[in-house]
């Protein structure tokens, strides 16, 4: 069993390994969005990935999905937990709560979404885009450690960098979504793509267009990284270390997408 995370400031902090040591990786997609920090959590093997790179150079629309993925798969992933910061559509999910989405809504335009752009064709199946059992033991995690979350949320995923606008956020809170970021698709398909669980923690820092005069501001988010980061290790440590045989299709999953 080796785990891949894929995260911002404070998750690359190679602290949080045993044994940790570097590793650059190339693929046929060019580099990942940062060097690979790769050591132990209780004896199994992880391997964390800046998603923005080291110093949050990287745009969302610039980052490297498909190298990222690779990586993590030709390093011999089988899980991939993801951590993003997002901002809260509905007001029951506060500022300060872990979400684990079970769904998203993909408005992204300008990223390659797939590895299969040339030869092949591959209608990859998400319709349950998360990998059940990855979730569940990520959120009965949560629970053992009395975190603040939600166990469900429709993730709407935008372009960026910009944030919404009013009529933007309203639309989406029509739609049924619950949280919005910039930065789970195409990460989430094509991690199905190449066969490895997936699951996400979001982390809410603000709401967003939720209030009058309380619109998102990168200020804002930033107040709130460094303690919700915290709660993400904690949970990642205790999640990793005691992680259980996964029941679930997630590696047969190019079984019938291929044409």
């Amino acid at each position: 069993m080796k785990i891949g995370i894929i995260g911002g400031s404070g998750l690359d902090n190679p602290e949080i390994l045993q044994d940790f040591k570097e590793i650059e990786t190339e693929t046929p997609y060019g580099s990942p969005s940062s060097k690979i920090t790769a050591g132990k959590i209780n004896d199994i093997e992880v391997f964390i990935l800046a998603r923005h790179g080291r110093k949050h150079e990287i745009t969302p629309a610039n980052v490297n999905n498909r190298a990222n993925i690779y990586s993590l798969k030709k390093l011999g992933c089988t899980s991939i937990i993801s951590v993003n910061a997002v901002g809260s559509l509905k007001k029951a999910l506060k500022p300060g709560y872990l979400v684990f989405a079970d769904q998203f809504i993909d408005r992204t335009y300008a990223r390659k979404n797939t590895f299969y752009d040339k030869n092949k064709v591959c209608h990859i199946n998400v319709s349950e885009p998360f990998c059940p059992s990855l979730r569940e033991q990520l959120i009965s995690h949560a629970k053992k450690l009395e975190l603040n979350f939600s166990s469900k949320a429709v993730y709407v995923c935008i372009e960026g960098p910009r944030f919404s606008t009013k009529a933007e956020s309203a639309l989406y809170r029509k739609w049924g979504a619950d949280i919005i970021g910039m930065t789970l698709c195409p990460e989430a398909s094509l991690a199905r793509e190449a066969q490895i669980c997936y699951a996400n923690i979001s982390m809410i820092t603000d709401y967003d267009n939720l209030k009058a005069g309380e619109e998102v501001t990168v200020e804002q988010i930033f107040s709130r990284i460094d303690s919700m980061t915290e709660k993400s290790v904690s949970l990642l440590e205790k999640t990793i270390s005691m992680l259980g045989k996964k029941n679930c299709v997630c590696s047969k999953a190019l079984e019938q997408a291929l044409i």
